[in-house]
């Protein structure tokens, strides 16, 4: 690999830092930035980063040694993190050399995290495809189906059981364990009923809600500057071993493939759901499902309708729209608004 391509590759990484800034995360980007001091390196972890096969930025590669730092602090088996993570070191160049310190030492146990995209499960998120179900309800009527692609852990396909406040608007149990408020920017959505009468996954590598040191992992990908996700993670995980959700282990256009011919109650909307997810998929995967929904929709009735909701970044402007087609009819995007990604504000336009 030449020089231009690992200058291609810090400029991804800096993207990435860059993103987190704008998000108030500050301590994570300064981790990012970081990590493009182990290039050229030594590391194991160095030279993964220098040979990077892929798009560091739409891979999230840099997040996930981030995820794999953060894991180390939180188990407790890397106490000097605690500098960084409880911000009493904020010069880079300081954090450059702890960071390189804790790699080096860490090496083979941090360098199977390149492995997979971070696993983010966020239920903050749930509260677009609330307001997008109720926006569906006054279209296609209020029960729903939910099929959620790359759902990790499942976190997502819950959310029938949270309680949300959107904009004023309530929907969900009142007293549940999970309390969804995020900043609404924007007219409130639809005040309208929304059913779930039934919601199950696929993931590539589902994650065990029920099982202790699993989840330890996820909370690793949390940012440390976000308490509130911690929150909801808990939230999440008390639920979960209450009823566990339903995550196949499957790939997603082969998973899709299969949802889309089981029988369909009438008066029941089936709905494909996925957030943040998108630009994980290869081109194939994304245009096979894109076809197979398309043929769906065209067999889609008044009695049996079709509906599509994603909550992913638009790759030109970086922001997270909301989109949602539906069927019978043409199917064609409706932008809904745009959304933190973890689900700390939506800016609803409908």
């Amino acid at each position: 690999m030449d020089i231009l391509d690992v200058e291609d590759i810090a400029e991804g990484m800096r993207g990435q830092a860059e993103h987190c800034l704008k998000n108030d995360a500050p301590i994570t980007a300064s981790i990012i930035l970081a990590q493009l001091a182990l290039i050229p390196g030594p590391t194991k972890c160095g030279q993964k980063i220098a040979h990077w096969q892929g798009k560091p930025l739409e891979d999230a590669m840099p997040l996930r040694l981030t995820g794999g730092l953060h894991h180390l602090y939180l188990t407790g088996q890397e106490p000097r993190l605690a500098e960084i993570y409880e911000g009493r070191v904020r010069d880079q160049s300081a954090i450059d050399n702890l960071i390189g310190q804790v790699v080096a030492d860490h090496d083979d146990h941090l360098l199977p995290w390149f492995d997979n995209p971070p696993q983010t499960n966020e239920s903050g998120r749930s509260a677009n495809f609330m307001a997008a179900l109720a926006w569906l309800s006054g279209r296609v009527g209020p029960k729903f189906d939910l099929l959620e692609l790359g759902a990790s852990a499942g976190v997502n396909t819950m959310m029938g059981r949270y309680h949300y406040d959107l904009g004023g608007i309530s929907f969900g149990p009142q007293h549940s364990l999970m309390q969804i408020k995020p900043e609404w920017k924007g007219p409130h959505p639809p005040i309208a009923p929304v059913e779930i009468v039934s919601a199950r996954a696929c993931d590539q590598n589902p994650i065990d809600l029920t099982d202790d040191q699993v989840t330890m992992r996820l909370k690793g990908y949390i940012w440390p500057e976000m308490p509130a996700r911690f929150e909801r993670m808990e939230a999440a995980i008390a639920l979960a071993k209450q009823e566990p959700p339903i995550v196949s282990k499957a790939d997603a256009a082969n998973w899709v493939d299969e949802q889309l011919v089981l029988p369909q109650a009438e008066g029941v909307t089936r709905v494909l759901m996925h957030s943040i997810v998108w630009q994980y998929l290869p081109p194939e995967t994304r245009l096979h499902i894109e076809q197979a929904m398309e043929t769906a929709g065209a067999k889609a009735t008044a009695e049996k309708p079709l509906a599509w909701i994603a909550v992913e970044t638009n790759r030109t402007t970086f922001s997270h729209e909301v989109i949602v087609r539906h069927w019978p009819g043409d199917g064609k995007p409706a932008n809904l608004g745009y959304a933190h990604a973890h689900g700390a504000w939506v800016n609803w336009t409908g």
